[in-house]
């Protein structure tokens, strides 16, 4: 089974736990998910089936929005609830102080990234050599804020919604704000509501040919040319200039790409939905 959709994880399941019960529930022995989500969030998660994890690099999926409820004066070395260590007393800001602050921090933004985070460190997950108590070196990465709003304030807690760039951290961006403030900082909360233009809708089949984030061509050559996978000639396309582009082939699609030195097959005869 080739197939694309968006599913919801709950808060408390890991994304791989989910992806497992998925697989059961199809009865589908290959899958895969794009963005990884923490086991205490929760939100949208890009499911493929089959072949279909192949077009994951290729969707429209930036920028991306959540939901989130930051605890002021918090401390917890994962920036979120599973380690709480201390809980300090703060004082009331206002919701001027806070919304100036969120204009503040539209563009780009550099900081480091969590250091219980899925990211890669010679070959390993930042977050295992945390909790072995190892010291990594991290390096600073720099996201895009989009939007940051303000949704609710009840002291201590403040819930926001952010759209940011692929691979930003909200977490982070939660320790960026409670420390702006003078506080530490913890997520209480999180949510994914979408991954670009992917938000959930009860499981529904994805249409490819409205998914992907690279431009359309045209070829005007014999399409059994492209399904037989024989070589192909820039001079028969529409869009001739360097790039990566798919063609619709009815109840296919091709992507491929065109360099200086010709057209290169990436993907051939991927089912549409």
């Amino acid at each position: 089974m080739n197939r694309l959709f968006v599913a919801y994880k709950p808060s408390g399941m890991s994304s791989n736990q989910l992806l497992g019960k998925l697989k059961r529930r199809y009865g589908v022995k290959k899958a895969g998910y794009s963005g990884t989500l923490d086991p205490f969030a929760k939100g949208v998660l890009i499911i493929a089936f089959g072949n279909h994890g192949r077009l994951f690099r290729f969707l429209n999926k930036t920028p991306k929005r959540y939901r989130a409820t930051l605890w002021l004066g918090a401390y917890s070395p994962t920036l979120d609830i599973e380690k709480i260590e201390t809980i300090s007393e703060t004082q009331p800001v206002s919701i001027d102080q806070i919304e100036t602050l969120f204009q503040s921090l539209v563009g780009e933004l550099t900081y480091l990234p969590p250091k219980y985070s899925a990211k890669r460190i010679d070959g390993r997950r930042a977050y295992e050599f945390a909790r072995e108590g190892k010291e990594v070196d991290l390096r600073e990465i720099t996201s895009t804020i989009y939007d940051l709003s303000l949704v609710h304030y009840c002291h201590p807690f403040v819930t926001f919604e952010a759209t940011v760039s692929e691979g930003s951290y909200i977490r982070s961006l939660g320790e960026i704000i409670a420390s702006r403030l003078g506080y530490d900082g913890a997520l209480t909360a999180l949510e994914r509501l979408n991954e670009g233009q992917f938000i959930f809708e009860n499981e529904r089949s994805l249409d490819i040919k409205t998914s992907l984030s690279i431009p359309k061509n045209r070829y005007n050559g014999t399409i059994q040319t492209i399904l037989l996978g024989q070589p192909l000639n820039v001079e028969d396309f529409d869009l001739q200039g360097a790039g990566t582009y798919w063609i619709d082939n009815g109840e296919t699609i091709t992507i491929f790409e065109i360099t200086s030195e010709g057209v290169r097959y990436i993907l051939n005869k991927v089912e549409a939905c």
